[in-house]
């Protein structure tokens, strides 16, 4: 197991880390954990809005990056979060404390594009989402034309 504090694995700073730790890994998913805070930029109250669960995948899927490029002696890129699919969540909102664990799985990756399965998942708690996104060979390089 990777013995790595989970915020070198993610370009966000402070707040904006929101996974507590990588439980496991391989080439192709990461399992993290959370536990949700009512300190962060997101809480409302003793919760936290259910959709910010596609933030929660999003880090994981980029700690999916970040241990990959960790083993292979490259240093960690940004990548950019390009949308989510079929988001389907049984709760409203996620209550302060509870630990959730977040699975992602690669399902295709080719030039920077990725697309991995999404799930959410504590007692009661079932989130689910295909997450898109994109990471480039060299971010100063890229130029994004609107």
């Amino acid at each position: 197991m990777l013995n790595i504090d989970v915020a070198e694995l993610l370009p966000h700073d402070g707040q904006m880390v929101l996974l507590d730790k990588v439980l496991d890994y391989d080439q192709e998913s990461l399992m993290a954990e959370v536990i949700v805070r009512d300190d962060g930029l997101f809480a409302e109250g003793n919760q936290v809005p259910a959709w910010i669960g596609i933030e929660y995948m999003a880090q994981t899927v980029a700690a999916h990056g970040g241990v990959m490029c960790h083993l292979a002696g490259r240093p960690i890129m940004p990548g950019f979060l390009l949308g989510a699919r079929r988001y389907s969540s049984n709760v409203s909102s996620f209550k302060v404390g509870t630990r959730l664990m977040i699975k992602v799985t690669r399902i295709i990756e080719d030039q920077g594009l990725g697309v991995f399965d999404c799930h959410i998942s504590a007692e009661g708690i079932n989130v689910s989402a295909k997450v898109n996104v994109y990471q480039p060979d060299n971010v100063e390089n890229k130029v994004i034309n609107a």
